[in-house]
């Protein structure tokens, strides 16, 4: 059972995280810890994502690069980038960091000693209007034999609370996971409006903090993020990461240079399976994979 599993976890010497923050965890299924990644990676990622920045201006809708999700009114003069896709594929720093740096120290502390990487996505949510991500959970998305899975992130810039920060709902990995297709059987990939009073949004705690913060949320959490307001680009490198044991049920990450490396530990020779029930997404071979911002804004 989960709590067994999750007192083995527990079990272990941590590598990075403190006991609390491990328990914090696995009590609210998310925890933030501020100043987690140093100086030095910071100033690694930010070089190479500025350069994605300036490559970015060479393209629009009309042109478009399946490595950048842009916003509709993205410009050369005015770059607004909502993400830049699968980062880890288009430069070895990303991977670097995605497979030596923190992330894998936390990851092990989180998912005991056999970890796989996933998939990774930098998400810029722009300043001056940077869109919302409405209220979802990520496993729909991406379904595993278990949940034992999870997504770790790192603010490349301070960000204020003006800037957006990810909320997520305590306790909420608990809870049910939601259908995030409409009534008439259209993928959203967010929560129904109707849905969304029962969730207890007020009390979803926002996680920002100085540059090098990071998040970690268990992939049942409930979470979104406001539209950013403020001035400045809210940049947020995340990793997706999984037990060894949790094997994914669709093929979504299938062309991924780096998708189900072993990161830290051993394969698995026994997956493990949680009785709780997944719900499936929409096969994405058969269409284009778009991005969550496409389709819970309508474009693409």
């Amino acid at each position: 059972s989960g709590s067994v599993m999750m007192q083995e976890i527990l079990r272990r010497p941590a590598k990075i995280l403190t006991k609390a923050q491990r328990e914090a965890y696995f009590r609210d299924g998310f925890i933030g810890a501020e100043g987690l990644v140093d100086q030095h990676w910071l100033a690694r990622l930010n070089r190479v994502t500025a350069e994605f920045v300036e490559i970015s201006r060479d393209y629009s809708s009309e042109r478009r690069d399946k490595r950048f999700d842009l916003e509709p009114d993205h410009s050369a003069d005015n770059p607004r980038l909502r993400r830049l896709n699968s980062p880890v594929d288009h430069h070895k720093e990303y991977w670097a960091f995605a497979s030596t740096g923190p992330f894998v120290d936390i990851a092990e502390d989180l998912l005991g000693p056999n970890v796989k990487f996933h998939h990774a996505k930098l998400n810029f949510k722009w300043g001056g209007g940077g869109e919302e991500v409405k209220w979802h959970q990520d496993i729909q998305f991406w379904p595993h034999t278990n949940y034992q899975v999870l997504t770790l992130g790192v603010y490349l810039d301070d960000v204020t609370e003006a800037m957006a920060p990810m909320g997520v709902i305590p306790g909420s990995h608990s809870g049910p996971l939601y259908d995030l297709y409409d009534t008439q059987g259209n993928w959203t990939g967010n929560i129904r409006d109707s849905e969304v009073p029962g969730l207890g949004i007020e009390t979803a705690v926002y996680l920002g903090g100085p540059a090098g913060s990071i998040t970690a949320h268990n992939c049942r959490c409930v979470h979104g993020s406001p539209p950013n307001n403020s001035e400045k680009p809210r940049p947020l490198l995340l990793c997706a990461y999984a037990a060894a044991h949790a094997l994914p049920i669709t093929d979504l990450t299938r062309g991924g240079k780096y998708a189900e490396t072993i990161v830290r530990g051993q394969p698995a020779r026994w997956a493990q399976f949680d009785p709780r029930p997944v719900l499936m997404p929409p096969d994405w071979s058969k269409t284009r994979y778009k991005s969550i911002f496409e389709h819970q804004q309508g474009d693409g």
